[in-house]
């Protein structure tokens, strides 16, 4: 990750406002959490991190809340200060490497729900207002920058679970509904601002390990097989709509982390090794089939906060 993208990375960290913003302008048809999950174990596989070295030190003020000051692999600086304003609402001031500042600002409402204004290094804004709906629901409305409105509504099923229809500014609509199957676990069917659908459908194999198919808007399917392996760590198998079989294999090392060897569709190998550090952070070395590395090394504070240094490594040119 470049120092110039740090500003967004830290402020989607502290403001729930953009995240909600996301949503309600991507719509409901993201990456379906089971999909997530897993993809995460294997990502490296794909990802190429600029190479070099990023800090983050963290630090926590008289208020409790945490600050942090990340320095980027090209030297560029990003501040974040939370701070609580005169209500008790956690706000915070993040400055760029470029010298550009951005806010977050919340307050809370009469109906006791946070509601955010997030103001960007050039002076746009975007707002965040939940209310609760008339069966106690928690709904929302997003003005973007440029005065776009999106809205969340969320309603409770006869299953009691929560669905979700998403409105962006041009009237465009997406939609999530989850239902309990027959094996009391959650499905969900989302219908995306296209028409298009997908789904999530999952099951408990007899080893009592939740396996989750996934059928893309094309039609095609993506499944995670899960098992339980003899030291107890969930391994899995993936089969993309193409066919193609990735593996992910957890082992529990003798410290107690559980440790990972992912095989993509091309046979290609990443692992990542886990060990605790004298003071007990947990570090991490995450080397790609073609032998690029990433170094996590996490440091403990004495005032609880923890620091990390990441050094990413290039594959060896061939």
């Amino acid at each position: 990750m470049s120092s110039n993208s740090q500003p967004t990375v830290a402020i989607s960290r502290i403001a729930l406002a953009l995240a909600t913003a996301w949503i309600a302008i991507g719509g409901v048809g993201a990456t379906p959490d089971a999909q997530a999950r897993e993809r995460g174990a294997h990502a490296a596989n794909a990802v190429k991190p600029q190479a070099g070295t990023r800090t983050t030190t963290r630090a926590r003020g008289s208020d409790g809340l945490v600050d942090s000051t990340s320095v980027g692999p090209r030297g560029g600086t990003t501040q974040v200060n939370r701070f609580r304003d005169a209500q008790g609402n956690r706000d915070a001031t993040v400055t760029g490497p470029k010298g550009g500042v951005s806010t977050v600002d919340r307050s809370r409402g009469a109906d006791g729900l946070t509601d955010s204004t997030v103001t960007g290094p050039k002076g746009q804004t975007t707002t965040v207002d939940r209310y609760r709906d008339a069966q106690g629901n928690r709904d929302a409305t997003v003005t973007g920058p440029k005065g776009g409105v999106s809205t969340v509504d969320r309603s409770r099923g006869a299953d009691g679970l929560t669905d979700r229809t998403v409105t962006g500014p041009k009237g465009q609509t997406s939609s999530l509904d989850r239902s309990r199957g027959s094996d009391g676990l959650v499905d969900k069917n989302y219908t995306h601002r296209d028409g298009s659908t997908s789904s999530v459908d999952r099951s408990r194999g007899t080893d009592g390990v939740v396996d989750t198919t996934v059928t893309h808007r094309n039609g095609t399917t993506t499944t995670y097989d899960r098992s339980r392996g003899a030291d107890g760590a969930i391994d899995s198998t993936i089969t993309g709509p193409k066919g193609g079989v990735s593996t992910v294999d957890r082992s529990r090392g003798a410290d107690g982390l559980t440790d990972r060897t992912v095989t993509g569709p091309k046979g290609g190998v990443t692992t990542t090794d886990r060990s605790r550090g004298a003071d007990g952070a947990v570090d991490s070395t995450t080397t790609g089939p073609r032998g690029a590395q990433r170094v996590v090394d996490r440091s403990r504070n004495a005032d609880g906060t923890q620091n990390t240094t990441v050094t990413n490594t290039p594959a060896p040119k061939p």
